[in-house]
């Protein structure tokens, strides 16, 4: 059982760009080589940073998102995470108080912080600023009385001279100053069209990446301070209970029922091009009796022995589309398991696996679609309703989605869609056939635990 009152922090900035990913993975990274148990935890639909923070950590990165999960998951989830843990730290995403756009507060870091009962520590990119900081920070610190800004971590610092400017400037907004990193210590991060270069791309490099930030971290802050302010943080609001990937409604299983229950095998794409998932996914398919199994479609010419159901989740295969379309073995096996009714659900990289080809490459033929790159960022939150019963929803099920991508599928005739997507104009999206859903929103299960059950059940019957 974990304990409500976990030690916890919250790592924010006031924009993108402000080096919250350095300080938090490198925050995270120092308090384990004190030999703290450190869990890792990342506002927002981000997949990338967690990577980086489960190196750090040595635990599973997790989401906090309180649009896609619902602001009353935000506090269990965080406590499911957390469990064995001495200490929590929570990444933000972009400005301390950008949420969903038109949402208001929602899933903003602000929003997150204050559902968590959390300090924040505030990350301020300082290369171009000396007394004003202090009006920023002072700003950030009074725009919601609910929001306990409990210290800041100057970024990009010059000089002495220039640090000293600034905690001068500081000291007038009586927020503490609790580490300072300098310009020339600045970690290099590659990054591309969707952001970070993942982990599993880059393992030694990104392993160097994470000692870099510990370094950094380590030797500009207040490791003590910092963890006292985790300390005072008290329970989480709202006596949350820690979230639990088991059915309330399970009941152990009657021995006539024996055959029907054995576990089916559910394999999951994993490998370099398809890091995009969340670790509740995985728990929630083996709480409903799934034996969850991963597989990478660049490396292995079979799919796990005894398939029965098959995720394929986001990642960049646009970036490995040719080593994709050269596995032929795997492509035939994936198409011949759809074509037989097996349950397959892909999200934005699954369902451009699942085309008929992509960038003109061969794909796995399941879908009578075209994918391609193009210059285009679609992103934001989406409302959906299923348009019709498939393996992971039935006909009416309401659930909130991310896109995330540069790429456009060019469907042929008869496609029946998946969703029926309400914002930023109403329209249908992605593919349900026989026992395929195939997508571009990415959704978190925990939302509805009802998606895995029925997709293993439906692995059952198939």
């Amino acid at each position: 059982m974990v304990s409500a009152s976990v030690p916890r922090l919250v790592v924010a900035a006031p924009s993108s760009g402000s080096g919250k990913t350095t300080v938090a993975t490198g925050l995270m990274a120092a308090f384990a080589a004190r030999g703290l148990a450190v869990s890792p935890h990342k506002v927002g639909p981000d997949y990338i940073d967690p990577g980086y923070h489960a190196l750090a950590t040595g635990r599973v990165g997790r989401n906090l998102d309180a649009y896609l999960c619902g602001p009353e998951l935000v506090g269990p989830l965080f406590l499911h995470g957390a469990r064995g843990c001495d200490i929590a730290v929570v990444e933000g995403v972009m400005g301390l108080y950008d949420g969903a756009a038109g949402e208001g507060e929602l899933a903003s870091t602000a929003h997150v912080a204050k559902l968590l009962g959390a300090p924040v520590v505030l990350v301020v990119d300082a290369s171009s600023q000396s007394r004003s900081v202090a009006a920023l920070v002072h700003g950030f610190a009074s725009w919601d009385p609910e929001v306990r800004v409990g210290g800041v971590i100057l970024n990009k610092v010059a000089s002495d001279r220039h640090e000293e400017l600034l905690r001068e400037a500081l000291e007038q907004a009586g927020v503490p100053v609790l580490g300072v990193l300098r310009r020339a210590a600045q970690v290099a991060t590659p990054s591309r069209h969707l952001g970070l270069v993942p982990v599993a791309e880059r393992q030694e490099a990104a392993v160097e990446a994470v000692a870099a930030m510990a370094a950094q971290v380590l030797d500009g802050c207040d490791l003590e301070a910092l963890e006292a302010l985790a300390r005072a943080a008290g329970a989480v609001p709202g006596g949350s209970a820690p979230w639990t990937p088991a059915s309330p409604t399970h009941h152990p299983t009657r021995p006539d029922e024996a055959d029907q229950q054995r576990a089916p095998v559910v394999a999951v794409a994993g490998g370099a091009a398809f890091t995009f998932s969340y670790a509740e996914h995985t728990e929630l398919l083996a709480a409903a009796g799934a034996e969850v199994v991963t597989f990478d479609p660049l490396r292995d010419e079979e799919l796990p022995e005894g398939t029965a159901g098959l995720v394929i989740g986001g990642g960049f295969p646009e970036v490995y589309a040719a080593e994709l379309s050269a596995n032929q073995p795997l492509r035939k096996a994936v198409a011949e398991l759809a074509a037989s009714g097996a349950p397959v659900a892909a999200e934005c990289a699954g369902l451009l696996y699942l085309c008929r080809e992509l960038d003109g490459l061969p794909m796995c033929g399941v879908l009578d679609a075209s994918a391609r790159m193009t210059e285009r960022l679609t992103l934001g939150y989406r409302d959906a309703v299923a348009v019709d019963d498939s393996v992971l929803a039935a006909a009416g099920t309401r659930m909130r989605g991310h896109e995330f991508h540069r790429t456009v599928v060019e469907p042929g005739s008869g496609a029946q869609p998946a969703w029926g997507v309400r914002n930023p104009r109403p329209r249908l999206e992605g593919f349900v056939q026989r026992g395929v859903h195939a997508s571009y929103l990415h959704t978190h299960w925990a939302s509805e635990p009802g998606v895995a059950r029925r997709f293993v059940e439906r692995c059952r019957t198939s």
